[in-house]
């Protein structure tokens, strides 16, 4: 995949272990950081499988946001993706096409340029496309492990935005928030509610995505987080035209 390139940001996959490295300390400083320990790596063994994507400022060089895909042939090799630890996916077993896992997405907590966000969609509609992906899904995290922060988000995702039973993925790890289950007739604030979601969430929601019924409690990376799949076909044709255009 050559590079995309749109104002002051470009989009590339990593080439090098330098590379994937700088990820890895972005991923650090978005995730792990604490005023002990600035610095480090964020690493585990499916870096290995992945390849990652880079969005940097042209101007400085500066690596702005990043994540990693993971290509899977078919729902029959989905229990070998990250998200399986967490869920339990066989019900997805059962989709026949490309799939790709989009993980550890994250964005430099120092830059809040939005053109930032619509470059990575960009160069992830362009892998999609230059690979017939079907199903893109991954994890979509909140910060903190407190879900009484993101009451009404939950209670949003309840309402409008939870998979279809076909897919529905099942409670596997230990420590979850049953949002569907706890907030059957709390109504949503929805404004409130998409102020709380995560960009990334927000965007999948924007194009048809869906949510697990449960939100994981992961106090490794102090998040909460929810399976999110999203059918490529679903897609409204007029959101495609924007993010292929925005992929050139």
């Amino acid at each position: 995949m050559p590079s995309l390139r749109k104002g002051r940001y470009a989009a590339r996959l990593a080439r090098t272990p330098d590379e994937i490295e700088a990820a890895q300390r972005l991923r650090y400083l978005t995730f792990r950081a604490t005023p002990d320990v600035p610095e480090g790596l964020d690493a585990d063994a499916f870096d290995a499988l992945c390849r990652h994507m880079l969005v940097e400022d042209v101007r400085s060089g500066t690596l702005v946001c990043c994540f990693r895909l993971m290509p899977l042939k078919g729902g029959a090799e989905i229990g070998q993706s990250y998200s399986a630890q967490y869920y339990e996916l066989s019900a997805l077993a059962e989709f026949d096409g490309p799939m790709v896992e989009m993980g550890r997405f994250c964005i430099h907590p120092d830059w809040r340029d939005p053109d930032i966000l619509r470059v990575a969609w960009g160069a992830m509609t362009r892998f999609v496309d230059e690979t017939g992906v079907e199903m893109l899904f991954g994890c979509s995290s909140f910060k903190g492990t407190e879900a009484e922060t993101y009451m009404d988000a939950f209670a949003l995702l309840k309402e409008r935005h939870l998979a279809p039973k076909r897919w529905l993925p099942r409670v596997k790890a230990p420590n979850v928030f049953r949002f569907a289950q706890m907030l059957g007739l709390v109504k949503p604030d929805a404004k409130r509610a998409m102020l709380g979601m995560p960009p990334l969430l927000r965007s999948y929601l924007v194009m048809g995505g869906w949510v697990s019924d449960h939100a994981v409690v992961d106090r490794d990376l102090n998040t909460l987080h929810v399976f999110t799949g999203l059918e490529i076909r679903a897609i409204p044709p007029a959101r495609k035209r924007l993010l292929r255009a925005t992929a050139g």
